[in-house]
């Protein structure tokens, strides 16, 4: 069974081939602050949760249909991520000053991140069916000090993460607990996909593409 990922994050990517599913990149190319802004616009501001699943659909949606003129045959699996902390919803910082506020904000503190899941049944080239879950886990910051931010900041890597941070690479040692399902946090949670595609019909093992 192919498994086709509407995203370009690197850490789902290598989250999923860590699991044995070597999936079939396709980037979804979807405007995500223009997205948000229209569903605000008509619903009111959205809750984290919310705002991940509608990116996730958005995303899984954008690349239904065909791929390289053939047929797209298998599961599309769409996700997205936001932290929130104190009520305020944070995506990818993009800038090394927005990252360094963050983690003045947030270091010795816990917040919640959400990574929305949508997957779209689409064997046989045509969308038969789709699901869709959010999942959350909260993580607790150590209290760095303003040469850990400013070193880590430079670094870069916090800068295209949600939250700005990572718990699998430079950022590991900064986080001091998470509770949830750890993979929520990397950007997609392993468990919730697997449920969502088990409701599909579809049996785990079978997206294994290598022996594990």
């Amino acid at each position: 069974m192919r498994l086709y990922l509407a995203s370009t994050s690197p850490a789902r990517l290598a989250l999923l081939r860590a699991a044995g599913i070597e999936p079939i990149v396709v980037p979804s190319h979807v405007d995500e602050p223009a997205a948000v802004a229209a569903a605000e616009a008509e619903h009111g501001p959205l809750p984290a949760e919310a705002m991940v699943q509608l990116l996730a659909r958005l995303k899984a949606e954008a690349v239904r249909g065909t791929l390289h003129g053939e047929p797209i045959d298998g599961l599309i699996f769409g996700g997205d991520s936001a932290f929130e902390l104190d009520g305020g919803i944070h995506g990818k910082p993009h800038t090394s000053d927005i990252a360094r506020a963050r983690w003045l904000a947030q270091r010795g503190r816990t917040g919640r991140l959400h990574s929305g899941h949508w997957v779209i049944d689409h064997r046989g080239g045509v969308e038969n069916r789709a699901v869709g879950r959010a999942a959350v886990a909260s993580v607790t910051f150590a209290d760095v000090t303003d040469d850990e931010i400013e070193a880590y900041v430079t670094t870069g890597e916090p800068l295209e993460v949600a939250g700005a941070f990572t718990i699998d690479s430079l950022g590991g040692p900064f986080i001091t607990r998470v509770e949830g399902d750890p993979s929520t946090v990397v950007g997609l949670s392993l468990a919730t996909l697997r449920e969502l595609v088990r409701e599909l019909g579809v049996d785990w093992p079978t997206l294994w593409t290598r022996a594990l």
